[in-house]
């Protein structure tokens, strides 16, 4: 059976948003990881750091709508829809729970691991898909989805010895590639002090469920919103909502650890207002940015496979930048994630709800007004145009 390419990437946007989307997270863990000291820890404050991104991600979002409007329209737009701006206080307290979780979570665990852990939402998200949306899952997307859990979680697994730890160890990988640096030899040092036994019921472990959790019913919530009950609302105007929101939930957290105005002290903004933590600020924002056209344009599910190929390239990528080898355990993890993919492209979820497929930027913008033109006439079956 072919694969379904127009079905998972209706136009070459989507699947320039799919690969953008991917990049950014793969950056995330290494940015992340590249920003922490010698012992694990941050020498910033990190509710801050979620903070001030969504604080960019406000600026950039409002402007680009004001691209087009002004800001008394801006104001205007979202005075009108303020009630849907309350509904964005639930994805918005929950991801701000997964941002401020993803520094903790990175601090305990290495990149590979922490994306591996992560693909347990997999399942999760394909049940909250079923309930949200009312839109089963076929045998084979099970299947797929199934496959691709098993796989992460084969990446576990030491095959019987097939190789020591003192193989992987910082001296022996920089005696294997003598190109390696002192930079990296140091961040391998300090990745051996890291948790890289997966998931061993102990509270990072539980704080990494947790950390699942929250992303799959931020997720699945979110496109509800912008499919369903904020369909009509610009995705610029939806964005303003969710990071004004983001805002006061990351106040709030500050506020509850009586850190609010130390935060924002001139030694704390200068740990800030560095270069390795300035990438982290604008990266993270970019992924908020592309999260909302992913969902808004694709699905939840969709997007779970794409972080299941965040984990595969993160493997990839360290084997080339670090030479850290790939074992037999990476190799079939990496075999049965491909093929559960290839599964799922033969027969992929298709949930546009009151949405149309994207063509260029220019549509987010005037996607509620066209709608609105078509609903005149009668044509509110928008996923019919995915066929």
């Amino acid at each position: 059976m072919a694969i379904n390419w127009r079905e998972l990437f209706p136009t070459k946007l989507t699947l320039l948003i799919f690969i953008l989307y991917m990049s950014l997270f793969i950056g995330q863990g290494i940015f992340v990881t590249a920003s922490q000291d010698a012992n694990n820890s941050y020498s910033y404050n990190t509710v801050t750091v979620v903070l001030l991104t969504e604080v960019l991600k406000l600026l950039v979002s409002g402007a680009l709508y004001m691209k087009d409007h002004s800001f008394p329209t801006l104001v205007k737009d979202v005075r009108k829809d303020s009630n849907v701006m309350m509904l964005y206080f639930v994805p918005a307290f929950l991801y701000c729970l997964y941002n401020n979780l993803a520094f903790v979570n990175l601090s305990t665990f290495d990149p590979t691991t922490y994306y591996l852990l992560l693909q347990l939402r997999v399942v999760i998200t394909g049940i909250l898909f079923q309930i949200i949306f009312k839109k089963y899952l076929t045998k084979r997307q099970w299947m797929s989805l199934v496959l691709l859990t098993v796989g992460c979680m084969i990446k576990q697994i030491n095959f019987s010895g097939a190789y020591s730890e003192s193989d992987a160890s910082p001296e022996a990988i920089t005696n294997k590639n003598p190109l390696v640096t002192q930079a990296t030899t140091k961040m391998e040092h300090q990745m051996s002090s890291k948790n890289m036994s997966g998931f061993d019921f102990s509270l990072s472990a539980l704080l990494i469920l947790a950390q699942t959790i929250f992303s799959c019913l931020a997720g699945v919530y979110n496109e509800y919103l912008l499919k369903d009950k904020g369909s009509e609302v610009n995705i610029f105007i939806q964005n303003v909502f969710m990071y004004l929101d983001s805002i006061v939930c990351n106040v709030v957290i500050l506020l509850c650890k009586g850190e609010l105005f130390s935060a924002f002290t001139s030694d704390s903004l200068q740990a800030i207002f560095r270069f390795k933590v300035i990438v982290i600020i604008i990266n993270n924002a970019a992924i908020g940015i592309v999260t909302s056209f992913f969902l808004k344009y694709m699905n939840s599910i969709l997007k779970t496979f794409a972080s299941a190929l965040e984990l595969l390239f993160t493997a990839v990528l360290c084997y080339f930048l670090f030479a850290i080898p790939i074992y037999i355990n990476t190799a079939l993890s990496i075999a049965v994630v491909s093929f559960a993919i290839y599964l799922y492209t033969q027969s992929p979820v298709v949930n546009v709800g009151k949405v149309r497929p994207l063509t260029s930027v220019s549509d987010a913008k005037t996607s509620y007004d066209q709608r609105k033109l078509l609903d005149a006439d009668g044509d509110t079956d928008l996923e019919m145009d995915m066929v």
